[in-house]
């Protein structure tokens, strides 16, 4: 596809014409030979079939490994093959590491944009075909860059920047000095910063004019904010349904980041679609949620990860310490009652805190508290599309998209098999096989 832009100079109008990048084709015709297929609909495995891909699409699905005429066969004998997983919670611009704090003073959004390339591209090869990015300025413009086969990576939905309350988890000038707070200025609804509900409703407005696909909030404090609370209430009812209505409107869904019982019960009431985190969620928020439909993404893996660096001298400021000390442990026990309560679970890690490419640990995790294998990897492909409201994905069905990954092994048998995928497609391209 060819563009032109022009541009008005003191010589006249200077235009030029540039080739679009366009993603990269899929095969004519492939046909998938797996041992074993996980069927995200039932949670079972079935036996050996055949699947068959054309123009990016699952064209049929057949019974045993069989030849497809005309159709380029791959050979996935002993290997599970999988809808392509799906993580709900990533940051994919960022990662947790003790220079953290100081790297927003003396970086760029480009030098973030430059990270997030290499950070995508793990990210797709452990099997992970979609993410939904909740926070950060540099994610819709990834997404578009992997949509234009500009760069590799999973299917983005994006956030965008995150909305806060003042001195929330996302006000981005937490920790400012007196002389820095001055110069910028206090944020507002374009920085994502509300404190009534006109305001919310003009962040998520903001949101939309910037090219968002869904919509992040900070119902609490955070762990690694710099700020003393990791857990109190940063949004009335109203602010949290004014978000919600408003992104009705521009068909968004909201996802709620939330330690805390009060203003987790804030966003529930308030029609928010997922809990992430969810740490101190009590037996009757969880009854709520199943009331109201609310999903939740517990993230173990970052609590775990941050519990774990709380040890570490210097990893985190002083005022973060105790809160990922305190937090960052609970969480798994959270999901281990959440899940045994009914409460619905979608998979997410909040990976960005942890190293990108290690998503699947998360369903180590969630198996260790006592979430079985098989409701695991459906949190990760049908479950995770039903958050998400697509309903293309998740699958491996004819007519669905060709995003499918392949395990050797049985991770129902195993649950560690799902570190070591070895075979990805995204769209009915192929990114990574058995040989490489």
């Amino acid at each position: 596809m060819r563009t032109a832009s022009c541009v008005a100079g003191v010589l006249g109008l200077v235009c030029s014409v540039q080739v679009a990048a366009a993603p990269p084709a899929p095969a004519p015709a492939q046909a998938l030979q797996c041992e074993r297929l996980f069927d995200s609909r039932s949670g079972q495995l079935l036996d050996a079939r055949t699947v068959v891909v054309r123009e990016g699409k699952v064209a049929e699905v057949l019974p045993g490994k069989v030849q497809v005429p005309g159709a380029t066969a791959i050979d996935l004998s002993g290997r599970t093959c999988s809808p392509g997983w799906t993580d709900l919670h990533v940051h994919m611009a960022s990662q947790s590491s003790p220079q953290s704090y100081s790297e927003g003073f003396r970086l760029d959004d480009v030098d973030f944009a430059f990270r997030a390339v290499g950070y995508a591209e793990k990210t797709l090869m452990a099997g992970f075909t979609s993410v939904r990015d909740l926070g950060g300025e540099v994610a819709p413009h990834l997404r578009d860059a992997i949509n234009q086969g500009l760069v590799r990576g999973p299917r983005i939905f994006a956030a965008g920047k995150s909305i806060a309350t003042t001195g929330g988890h996302a006000d981005p000038t937490n920790g400012y000095n007196s002389e820095l707070s001055h110069l910028v200025g206090p944020p507002g609804p374009t920085e994502g910063v509300v404190n009534s509900i006109d305001e919310a409703r003009q962040a998520v407005r903001q949101r939309y004019k910037e090219g968002s696909d869904v919509i992040k909030i900070t119902a609490t404090g955070g762990v690694l904010s710099y700020a003393k609370s990791g857990d109190a209430p940063q949004f009335t009812v109203e602010e949290v349904r004014a978000i919600v209505d408003t992104a009705r409107d521009y068909g968004y869904k909201v996802a709620a980041h939330a330690h805390g019982e009060e203003g987790m019960r804030r966003a529930v009431e308030g029609g928010v679609t997922s809990i992430e985190h969810g740490t101190y969620m009590s037996e009757e928020l969880m009854a709520l949620m199943k009331r109201k439909g609310t999903w939740y993404v517990p993230t173990i893996y970052a609590g775990r990860f941050v519990a774990d660096k709380a040890k570490v001298d210097g990893y985190f400021p002083e005022i973060v310490r105790p809160k990922a000390a305190r937090i960052g442990a609970q969480i798994q026990d959270t999901a281990a009652k959440a899940y045994k309560a009914g409460v619905k679970i979608a998979f997410g890690t909040d990976m960005g805190v942890g190293p990108h490419g290690d998503n699947a640990r998360e369903f180590v995790y969630m198996h260790e508290a006592g979430i079985p294998a098989a409701y695991a990897l459906q949190a990760a492909t049908i479950r995770a599309a039903e958050v998400l409201g697509v309903e293309d994905q998740g699958v491996v069905e004819a007519g669905q998209r060709a995003d499918i990954i392949a395990i050797p092994g049985d991770p129902l048998a195993d649950i560690n098999a799902v570190m070591n995928v070895d075979f990805v497609m995204k769209d009915g391209v192929v990114y990574k096989t058995p040989t490489q």
